[in-house]
Parts: structure tokens; sequence; C-alpha cells
């Protein structure tokens, strides 16, 4: 009688000694042994017999040739295994008369990059002109004139501030002097800059974004203090020099009454007063506050802007800092004889009607034609006024009112039309002016260079 298993015994695995048929692993094998199979046969389709069976295939032949005296059949021959040869490059070509072989064996030189002007202004402000100065300053004018500074819509360009200190050979100024000047405080105009200060511009969104009034009135009492310094020492100059020629510091009037003194004084500082009031520079006058504004606007620091403007007004224009303003009054004059050159009917028809250029050139000619929007156009105005001279800032307004023409014939009030100047189109003006520039007669070309000197 058998026993049934219990209940309790554990349900064990079938045996796991070998693979069983039908089996996941039996399957493997058999797949293995069937492309084994399928490869060799391929393999021994595709290359004949191995050279095993090829020699005992020899043996049998000979063997049985020896029994039956019969002469074996040529056995073919065992064929090499074919090595792999590497193809010859070009480089293991042999070129007879390699030095004779001609020019078709030269390599032909690539074509050089074109040069950015732009880079090689940076170069000429980094490094300074590889030629001679006056040939690197020719072409800086004229590519100025032909391209243009490269600058964004709001007229700001990183070159711009160092082509107009080169080209109004400025040198460098050290930090500390600027400083000093503004902690000697305010200035003998300092009530008259803050008068001005807070008109300049007011209504230009671009400057008023960038520009601080306590950096124009910074600007203007530094200006001040150096003016007003350079002509203490001129009149201290002087001032020696007329009492030695007045005998004041001969040993025989040095005991003499204070009286006599005081009177020989006193005619010498009224001759050389009267003389200042109309020939010296002032140390403020009305309208530098627009002037230094485009400076302001386009430099990276103040004493960059200090030093461009003070060289400006004291080298281009010293005429239109005096007290009584004489170059801006003589450029004034040399709009109307220039527009009467250069447009005789517009002229004629601006003097019938009463409008002279005192009315609607003072402003133009005293800010060098800053005081018209917009700033960006200002900017590239100058660069040209900067390049080839700022007395062309005459022929500049000329070019602007060469533009109204028309407007300016057909009214019969064209004293309102120049109330205001339009918009500057700088592009324009200067080509206007340039080709102006070969209608002014050589005497009358002189005294525009001149006048504001």
């Amino acid at each position: 009688m058998t026993s049934s298993p219990s209940k309790n015994a554990p349900h064990l695995p079938p045996s796991s000694t070998g693979p069983q048929l039908g089996s996941p692993r039996s399957l493997g094998r058999l797949r293995q042994q069937k492309s084994a199979h399928q490869l060799s046969s391929n393999y021994a389709a595709l290359n004949g017999p191995s050279l095993i069976s090829q020699q005992r295939q020899q043996q049998r032949i000979t063997s049985v040739s020896q029994a039956t005296s019969i002469p074996p059949p040529p056995v073919p021959a065992i064929p090499s295994p074919q090595k792999h040869v590497r193809a010859r490059s070009n480089s293991d070509a042999v070129v007879p008369n390699a030095v004779n072989a001609g020019p078709s064996l030269k390599r032909t030189p690539l074509p050089k990059k074109p040069v950015d002007p732009k880079d090689e202004l940076r170069s000429l402000i980094r490094h300074g002109p590889r030629s001679d100065v006056p040939d690197a300053l020719q072409s800086l004018r004229h590519w100025i004139l032909v391209d243009g500074l490269e600058a964004d819509n709001d007229g700001m360009s990183d070159l711009r501030i160092y082509v107009w200190l080169i080209l109004l050979n400025s040198p460098a100024l050290p930090t500390d002097n600027y400083l000093n000047l503004i902690r000697r405080g305010p200035s003998p105009a300092y009530a008259k800059i803050r008068n001005d200060t807070h008109r300049t511009l007011m209504t230009n969104v671009l400057f008023q974004r960038r520009v601080r009034e306590n950096s124009i009135i910074r600007l203007l009492n530094a200006v001040a203090w150096k003016l007003h310094d350079a002509k203490s020492d001129r009149l201290t100059d002087s001032g020696r020099f007329t009492n030695a020629s007045n005998g004041l510091g001969s040993p025989e009037l040095q005991h003499a009454s204070p009286a006599i003194k005081h009177a020989k004084g006193a005619s010498t500082a009224t001759n050389d007063g009267s003389e200042a009031g109309g020939s010296e520079p002032g140390i403020y006058v009305q309208g530098m506050n627009v002037l230094c504004a485009p400076f302001l606007y386009t430099c990276r620091t103040e004493p960059q802007a200090f030093i461009a403007f003070y060289h400006f007004i004291t080298r281009e224009c010293p005429g239109y800092i005096r007290g009584a303003m004489d170059g801006v009054h003589k450029g004034v004059a040399l709009v109307e004889r220039c527009l009467t050159v250069a447009d005789a009917r517009l002229s004629a028809h601006l003097t019938s009607k009463g409008v002279n250029a005192q009315i609607y050139a003072f402003a133009s000619v005293l800010t060098m034609s800053a005081c018209t929007p917009p700033l960006p156009e200002v900017l590239l105005l100058w660069d040209f006024l900067f390049a080839y001279g700022s007395h062309l800032n005459i022929l500049c307004i000329c070019s602007q009112l060469m533009m109204m023409r028309e407007e300016l014939l057909a009214d019969p009030s064209p004293g309102k039309l120049l109330r205001s100047f339009p918009p500057l189109q700088a592009k324009e003006i200067i080509a206007l002016t340039v080709n102006l520039v070969r209608k002014i007669p050589s005497d009358l070309y002189e005294e525009l260079v001149h006048h504001a000197e």
C-alpha cells in the first residue's frame, strides 16, 4: 500500500541537472549549433576545401594511381591567402624633377580677408599711426567723411571720444588735476553757471537720461577756474611788463610816495581792463552749457569731457567765449555773406522781409548747431567739424537754409519758419557743405577760417 504525499511536504521543482527538451535553454543551444553549422558550410562553399582535406585527397589519388599505374591528375594550385594592401596615397607618388616641375606645383596663396575699418581705427587709437602722422590724420578725416563713425540709434559710439581727442590734439589729463579744480569750490562764475545749467537741452530725452545737471555744473565750474587761472597769469605777466616799462621798478621810484604809485598803477589797470573787456577770454559766457553738452554725452568720464571741452573752446573758438563774444558776431555776419554767394535769391528774399542772420543764426553759431535736435545728428555733424575745421559750421548753417529754400521763398513771413530750424540731417548738410566750399572765394574763406580766433 502506497502512502500519499503529506500535505505539509514542500513542492520540489523539477531536476535542473541538465536542460530539458523544449526549455528555452535547450532551444538557445540548438540555434547556436545551427548557426555555427551554417557559417562553417558557407565558409567552405566560399573558400573551398581546407589544406588538410586537400592533402588527404592527394594521398588517396597517389595510392590509387600506384595500384593501377595511371598517372594522377594535376592538382590545382592552392591559392595563397590574400594580404590586404593599402592603396597608394598621393604622397607616395614619385614626382620626377620636382625642382623644375613648373608653376603648376606651387600652392595658390589664400585670398586675404578684407580689413575691417573699425579694427584699423582701433589699432590707430591703441598703437598710433604706422606711417607719418599727417598721412594718418588725412586718412582718418577721409574715413569720417566717406564712411562715418559706427554708432547705435542713440548716437553712442565707443570710438567717438578718442577720435575727437585725436582731432582736437588734446593731451591726456590726470584725474587728480580735475579733482583739484573741483575741490576749490564755487568759481567766480558759479552763480551764472547755476542759472543756465537747468536749461541745457531740457527737451532732449536722450541727454537728460544720460547726463545729470551736477555733471554740467562741475564741468563748467572747473573750466571757469582753469580760465580764471590762465587770465590771472596773463594779467600778472602783463603787469610786470608794464611796471618795468613805466619805471615803477626803477630804484628812483622805490621810495616814491604812495599817491604816485597809485596813480601810475591805476592808469595801467584802466588800460588793461579796457583791452581785457573786449579781447580777453572770459571765464563763462551764456551758451557754454550747450557747447559742453555733446562732450558730456559722448565721453566716458568727466575728466575726458573736461579736457576735450577746454581745448575746444580755447583753441578752436576762443572768440566765442570772450566777454563781448566778438567771434560769434563775426560768424553771424559771415552767414549772410556766404548765403549771398551760395544762393543770392534766397538771401535777397530774407533781407527784403527784414529777416537777418542775427535773428535766426546767432544760437546756431554760438553752439556749433548743438541747439538743433536730434542729438545723434549733432554728433555726426561734429565729427565732420572736428575733422575739417569748426569754421565750417557757418557753411553748415547756410546749407540748412538752402534745404528750406522752397518753403522760405513761398512763405510771405519767413521769419516764423526760422524761429527754430527743422531737425538736423547731418549727411545731407555735410554733402551740401562740401559742394558749397568750392563756391566760396578765397578771401572770404580766409575770413571764415580766422573769425573765431
